[in-house]
């Protein structure tokens, strides 16, 4: 067995979608290479309403997978197919984009004005570029999660975890997505299969993963008053992204108000990448033929 060193930590940086939704941006819009085959992951949580109800109106998606997972408030959606559905606290949506659709997704606050989920997109290889679109509606009640002798608790969402089995199936990427959460002052070591590229999303509590080098955290450089530079552990806390490297473990510190993360692994593609929003293909020329299409009226293929 050998713990992942992590590449490195960085925090989600604000940013702004759709009709005027401010979230915050862990990765997307550049280098995929260490990601791969996932290619973008936000985190859109609010208390104001403001800050969401605008919501994402009518765009397109070809070439990839959304993920959403909803922790609290709404969000409604409908495409160009006719599929319409509201996601609530705990449920999840896998949309295979495919060959192509028009799509919208409308975020609701719960009682408090509260808006609080994820979407992660994964990227489809070349085969499935223009696969027919397709939903795996995801209810909260289906959604496994199993509890460790020591109160670490782990919702699985996709992918096979301690002889339990997420309910998304049939995913390209064949990936692996946890929400796990880790109780106060405990140590805990997950396995990550070889051969995956793996991040962690801390979204609640604060805690530290364990590296080769750096077994209780992260050795990172801080600058001392007097000009010299001292190594620091470095801790994980709300809206950070760990970035993992080889092996097939990671293990993590929680502090003392236990740490809350999503665990994602999946099976790098390593195709050429390129992009036009949330047009996904391999070559330039699909993205001009994608958006040449959108222009006049061929862009949905199927339905």
């Amino acid at each position: 067995m050998s713990i992942r060193p992590v590449k490195r930590i960085a925090q989600s940086t604000p940013t702004m979608e759709g009709a005027g939704v401010k979230l915050h941006r862990a990765f997307g819009f550049g280098t995929t290479a260490e990601f791969d085959p996932f290619l973008l992951f936000d985190d859109f949580r609010n208390d104001r309403p403001a800050d969401y109800m605008a919501g994402f109106p009518w765009h397109p998606h070809r070439g990839i997978e959304t993920i959403t997972y909803v922790l609290a408030g709404d969000v409604e959606h409908r495409d160009s197919l006719g599929n319409t559905g509201k996601l609530g606290a705990g449920d999840v949506q896998w949309m295979t984009a495919g060959s192509g659709i028009m799509h919208q997704e409308m975020p609701q606050g719960d009682a408090k004005g509260r808006m609080h989920g994820f979407q992660l997109w994964a990227n489809l290889p070349s085969s499935l570029k223009m696969t027919a679109p397709r939903y795996q509606d995801v209810p909260a009640a289906v959604i496994p999660e199993v509890t460790d002798d020591d109160g670490t608790r782990v919702r699985i969402i996709t992918g096979d975890f301690w002889s339990q089995k997420g309910p998304v199936e049939g995913v390209a990427a064949d990936p692996r997505y946890l929400d796990v959460f880790v109780p106060p002052g405990k140590r805990k070591t997950l396995p990550v299969e070889v051969g995956r590229h793996a991040f962690a999303y801390v979204f609640e509590g604060s805690g530290t993963f364990s590296g080769a080098s750096a077994p209780f955290g992260v050795l990172t450089e801080k600058e001392n008053g007097d000009g010299s530079e001292t190594l620091v552990r470095e801790r994980t806390g709300n809206r950070s992204l760990v970035v993992f490297d080889s092996g097939d473990e990671v293990t993590v510190q929680a502090g003392d108000e236990g740490i809350r993360f999503l665990l994602v692994s999946g099976k790098p593609i390593e195709e050429p990448v390129a992009w036009y929003g949330p047009i996904v293909m391999n070559t330039q020329a699909e993205l001009q033929q994608a958006v040449s299409e959108l222009r006049n009226g061929t862009f949905i293929k199927h339905g």
